[in-house]
Order: C-alpha cells, then structure tokens, then sequence
C-alpha cells in the first residue's frame, strides 16, 4: 500500500516538451536587469539635457582682471631668474 500522495498542483510536462521562455523565472532575471539599467540611463540622460544651465559668457573685461591670476601661476610653476 502507498500512504505518500502527491501534492496537487501542475501536472508534469511532458517528456520532450519544452516550457516556453517567457515562463522561465531565471531569464526575467537575466533578461530584466540589463534592461532595467538601460531604461534608467535614458531617463537620466533626459533629465540631465532638459535641467542643464545655460552657458554664461564672460565679458570681455573680466577676462582682463584674470590676466594677473594666470600670470602668478605659469610663474610660479615655471619661475623665471631675477638677474
């Protein structure tokens, strides 16, 4: 006599059936991730193009008041020789 019965639930497949890959858990999770990460980047992309600041000009007489800045450092990166 058997006493151990099975637990109801889907029958077996058949021998030489293959279950559809939609139905595979594990290429969701393959197949989800790369997807989800290429979903994001262009989300990311869209917001960094549609929030970006303007470009700002800077006029011609501040450029002036930078010359002794750029000056001080080529100097004192390459100092010259006081005779």
């Amino acid at each position: 006599m058997n006493l151990r019965q099975s637990a109801p639930g889907p029958a077996p497949a058949a021998a030489g059936t293959v279950e559809p890959w939609w139905r595979v858990g594990m290429v969701w999770l393959v197949v989800g991730g790369p997807a989800f990460v290429v979903v994001a980047a262009i989300a990311t992309a869209v917001i960094a193009y549609r929030g970006a600041d303007p470009v700002v000009k800077v006029p011609q007489q501040l450029q002036a008041y930078e010359q002794p800045a750029h000056k001080a450092r080529n100097h004192a990166a390459s100092p010259e020789t006081q005779p």
